[in-house]
């Protein structure tokens, strides 16, 4: 499985975005921060509900320097027509990932053993391909666009600030930590 700290792994991928196909591989990852953002199947329940709250955040993180890879082992043809047939899902500007083949599911670790569906599960990657953060939930649980844009806030600022953290809570503009012996015991 992968990791935080970790480099992703190479990968080529179809892609359905804004009315194209189009190819994606790692390398075009590198650069900018990404959030690989994985569920089980298009033409679903709580999936779309996901794609969608992510869908009304993604002008916010294009504004913080964040490309949105939603991942399923759908085709790129199924993902143009789930857009064109759902009103929430049209509403989706970022990379659709087709991984029919599984790589990039299996790549993040997030294949689910015999049924060659996704876990619902999220990564997010710093401009050098590293791992900063993962979160997998179980299959009824949706994830929190909100809360994901938190925690890339915290991601980028722990990365252009060496030596300080973000607490438990952290948002930004507030106090972060200076890790030092003093602190052990105070907090």
């Amino acid at each position: 499985m992968a990791t935080v700290n970790t480099q992703i792994k190479p990968f080529i991928a179809q892609a359905y975005r804004e009315g194209k196909f189009i190819s994606v591989t790692e390398e075009d990852v590198l650069g900018k921060w990404a959030v690989f953002f994985f569920y089980p199947a298009d033409f679903t329940f709580v999936c779309p509900t996901e794609l969608g709250d992510l869908a009304d955040h993604y002008a916010e993180l294009q504004k913080m320097g964040v490309e949105v890879y939603s991942v399923s082992t759908d085709t790129h043809f199924t993902h143009k027509a789930w857009h064109d047939s759902s009103d929430t899902i049209g509403k989706i500007n970022y990379t659709m990932l087709g991984d029919p083949s599984g790589v990039v599911t299996n790549n993040f670790g997030v294949m689910r053993e015999g049924q060659g569906l996704a876990d619902r599960a999220t990564f997010i990657v710093d401009p050098d391909g590293i791992i900063q953060a993962m979160e997998i939930t179980a299959e009824g649980i949706g994830r929190d666009a909100s809360d994901l844009v938190r925690k890339i806030k915290a991601a980028q600022y722990v990365r252009s600030h060496p030596g300080e953290v973000c607490p438990a809570k952290w948002q930004e503009g507030e106090a972060t930590l200076a890790p030092s012996l003093d602190l052990v015991g105070k907090i």
